[in-house]
């Protein structure tokens, strides 16, 4: 009969803890992972609805007035022609406007004049903030009475 000594299985015993251990601490790390870039999307998405609203706000005071916008927002504005026209506003990665060079999230505000009633002059919008990479955050319709 052979004999097995005791720390050929206290050996085997640690190596199980060991593993099981590993497996538990890759699982964690994975959710922590996960967690942790749920929250910068979610983060994300919270500033992009402010600058959004402030957006459409302005948009909204100035009786749809992109060159107005462009300047309360201090934004880039410019022409798409047949009297469309838009605002540019870019974010760094703290939300803070920069330039172009800089932006991790740009604010486009679109807007078009459209014949109203009762000579009421009618300007409808639309508004985005999207990730630089052109990945889409927010989007709406916006209107104002010129």
């Amino acid at each position: 009969m052979t004999h097995r000594s005791k720390s050929t299985l206290f050996l085997i015993e640690q190596l199980i803890v060991i593993a099981v251990f590993a497996i538990c601490a890759v699982a964690c790390i994975s959710i922590l992972t996960s967690a942790y870039f749920t929250a910068n999307d979610s983060k994300a998405a919270g500033h992009a609805i402010l600058v959004a609203e402030s957006g459409a706000e302005v948009f909204k005071a100035t009786g749809g007035d992109t060159a107005a916008v462009a300047d309360i927002l201090s934004g880039y504005n410019g022409s798409a022609g047949s009297g469309a026209s838009f605002v540019s506003v870019y974010y760094d990665s703290f939300w803070q406007v920069c330039g172009e060079s800089g932006a991790s999230y740009i604010l486009h505000i679109s807007a078009q004049t459209a014949p109203g009633v009762n000579d009421i002059t009618l300007v409808t919008g639309e508004l985005s903030v999207e990730k630089i990479t052109g990945e889409g955050l927010v989007s709406f319709s916006v209107a104002a009475r010129s």
